[in-house]
């Protein structure tokens, strides 16, 4: 994976459409292909607009979840919603921040439930979650911009037809991959999931928000989900991921 922070501001300079080089050779060809092509066009006309009326847009490198690996080797899949919305926060990976950064509630609540899944190991202080995606976890938000202040300001703008089609593809390939489905933002890809008919192993639990962490019927604190995702891949013949990190 290239360096995550080329430049000191996380801010939005570059459009998408130019960003498209950053890509994993794996990936080129879904982004060749005419629909995919007019979404990054519509989004590359949506953005230069909010740019240039003064608004803040984050992260400065929309597809950096798809820098290191291909399609064939994603072994896992966590979704999220859309970037963090404050500056220094998003680069990129979703529930990932900067390890200088202040740890966001979300994040809070998964290295809490990491402790408790692996008491064995030293708690995770890591922000950054790049050794995850350099083991192959795709940490892919539907929306992959945002702005300042204003979630969900980019929903429905063009992004989820790509990233519904990242996630096709990915849910495609014939390797075992588990696929972390937490809130109903997530769980509402399930479908699209199912029936894109590879090897996958789909796990469901609440959004780690403070708000929905601890609430049934599904909480996200005591899901075990990491541990069964290890178990999962490893029945399958596939290497368990270091969720702690070093």
């Amino acid at each position: 994976m290239t360096s995550l922070f080329p430049t000191a501001s996380n801010q939005l300079d570059t459009l998408p459409g130019a960003q498209l080089d950053r890509l994993h050779p794996g990936w080129v060809d879904l982004f060749s292909e005419p629909d995919m092509r007019a979404a990054i066009e519509k989004l590359d006309i949506f953005l230069a607009a909010r740019l240039k009326a003064g608004a803040r847009i984050f992260p400065s490198k929309v597809f950096l979840a798809l820098e290191a690996h291909p399609p064939e080797a994603i072994r896992a899949v966590i979704l999220g919603q859309d970037p963090y919305h404050g500056p220094g926060q998003a680069y990129g990976l979703a529930f990932s921040v900067p390890n200088d950064c202040t740890t966001p509630p979300s994040l809070r609540n998964i290295f809490r439930e990491l402790a408790r899944e692996y008491p064995e190991r030293t708690p995770r202080r890591k922000n950054e979650l790049s050794d995850w995606a350099e083991q192959g976890v795709l940490l892919l938000n539907a929306s992959l911009t945002v702005e300042q202040a204003s979630p969900g300001s980019h929903a429905r703008k063009g992004w989820e037809t790509i990233t519904d089609r990242l996630i096709q593809r990915v849910a495609a390939t014939p390797h075992p991959k588990v696929f972390l489905l937490w809130g109903a933002h997530a769980q509402a890809k399930q479908g699209l999931i199912e029936a894109a008919g590879g090897t996958t192993k789909v796990l469901r639990a609440n959004h780690p928000s403070p708000l929905s962490a601890s609430r049934p019927p599904r909480p996200f604190i005591g899901c075990g989900h990491f541990s069964q995702a290890n178990a999962w891949l490893e029945a399958h013949g596939e290497e368990p991921i270091d969720w702690m990190g070093t």
